[in-house]
């Protein structure tokens, strides 16, 4: 296992999928072109012609067109030495000026980014929320008020923002823009998008949070380099997005791969969804609260206070031995939810990723061991395990891919 690090890092140049073969390719070349300068980060046109397969010709009147529309601009490459002549110019997408929105909203607080089409972050903020479900209408307020709230810190208004992306849990109809359950909404079969349109006047693009979170590593982090990996999300929920041959993977109806919502004992744990025994009544925030209340003598009304799982930790830490307890039972459930993701899609890498990987015990050498006795290997090499303790401005940057794709398509005239 391995720390995957920040998806925000400076690990790697670029922003977007590492399109490692012509199938993965979409839209003309002009498209072509200016998608591999934005995912390498800057590159050469000999790179291009080499990366895309294409004569010199084609990519220097490609690159001249996307110059003149005010897309790519020419950088020094290199620093050159003194009197070695003409430094080496390559190409990078121009920063600043169109942008899109990607945000996240959750229990406790709601976060934003302000991207522009290069990928580069203009202005992030962050605001807290109520716990409770709200009618969507109120959500829709709250949305807008934290865009308000970006705008304003970036200097910007409406006019620069081509779209807005957003990642919200529970069951998430991608395509249609319709929630038909979520644990934040009261209510279902919320047509979430469209009241979003209507209220900021820009395109909307929503998505499961745990898919944001995915795209957030497809666009931003190690994942990047990758054609197939999963990431498994333990926060307020449990919840898990795929990637196969470089694309994120929703299922038929965008209701695929709610790993929290996957079954792991008969007539269990009460879920938050209405049903019982899924993987996420003993493994998120609530489930571990609820144990936790009682382990420490809390009132109930406490149960839902992340400050209590916290404290549950420190007990835990300090040797009190029903503390710990919770923890190891937690994360043999959560072994046995990572057996049956490798047996079912057997991607090369899980990423672990949210709030609750900084406890050690969720992610220890017992728990991968018993993952892999869970699962039938036959001899073969295990998946690769990492982990990730991203915040959430990182799955507001997923959501702004979201917007981002569709913003490049429709600038690009795809």
């Amino acid at each position: 296992m391995y720390d995957a690090g920040s998806a925000s890092g400076p690990a790697m140049q670029g922003c977007g999928p590492l399109q490692s073969s012509q199938a993965d390719r979409t839209g003309g070349l002009r498209q072509q072109v200016f998608l591999h300068v934005r995912a390498t980060g800057q590159s050469s046109r000999a790179d291009i012609a080499r990366g895309l397969g294409i004569s010199a010709g084609s990519v220097s009147a490609l690159t001249s067109d996307l110059i003149q529309n005010g897309f790519l601009e020419e950088v020094e490459d290199t620093p050159r030495e003194a009197g070695r002549g003409r430094p080496p110019v390559a190409l990078r997408v121009v920063r600043g000026t169109r942008c899109v929105i990607g945000i996240k909203v959750a229990d406790t607080r709601h976060s934003a980014v302000l991207i522009d089409l290069s990928g580069q972050t203009v202005a992030d903020v962050t605001l807290p929320t109520a716990g409770a479900r709200k009618p969507v209408a109120a959500l829709v307020a709250e949305v807008a008020t934290l865009v308000d709230r970006l705008l304003a810190d970036a200097g910007r208004d409406m006019s620069c923002v081509a779209g807005l992306g957003l990642g919200i849990s529970g069951i998430v109809e991608h395509d249609m823009g319709q929630v038909p359950w979520s644990p934040l909404i009261a209510g279902r079969d919320a047509p979430l998008a469209a009241l979003l349109e209507d209220k900021l006047g820009v395109p909307v693009r929503i998505d499961n949070d745990a898919n944001v979170l995915t795209l957030a590593e497809l666009w931003f982090g190690t994942g990047r380099a990758r054609s197939d990996f999963a990431v498994v999300t333990v926060e307020h929920g449990v919840g898990m997005g795929l990637v196969l041959n470089n694309r994120l993977f929703r299922g038929s109806r965008g209701m695929g791969l709610e790993l929290g919502h996957t079954k792991v004992a008969l007539d269990g744990a009460l879920c938050r969804c209405g049903q019982r025994g899924c993987l996420e009544a003993y493994l998120a925030d609530y489930a571990l609260a609820r144990e936790a209340a009682t382990a420490l003598d809390r009132p109930a009304r406490d149960a839902g206070n992340a400050a209590l799982i916290d404290a549950l930790f420190a007990e835990a830490k300090a040797g009190n031995t029903a503390a710990a307890t919770i923890f190891r039972r937690a994360g043999r459930y959560l072994a046995l939810g990572l057996s049956n993701v490798v047996q079912l899609f057997d991607p090369a890498l899980i990423i672990l990723a949210g709030e609750r990987m900084r406890y050690d015990y969720l992610y220890s050498d017992a728990v991968l061991r018993e993952m892999q006795a869970l699962t039938l290997t036959e001899g073969r090499t295990s998946c690769e395990i990492a982990t990730n303790v991203w915040g959430d401005l990182v799955w507001a940057q997923g959501a702004a891919a979201l917007a981002l794709a569709d913003a490049t398509d429709a600038a690009l005239g795809a």
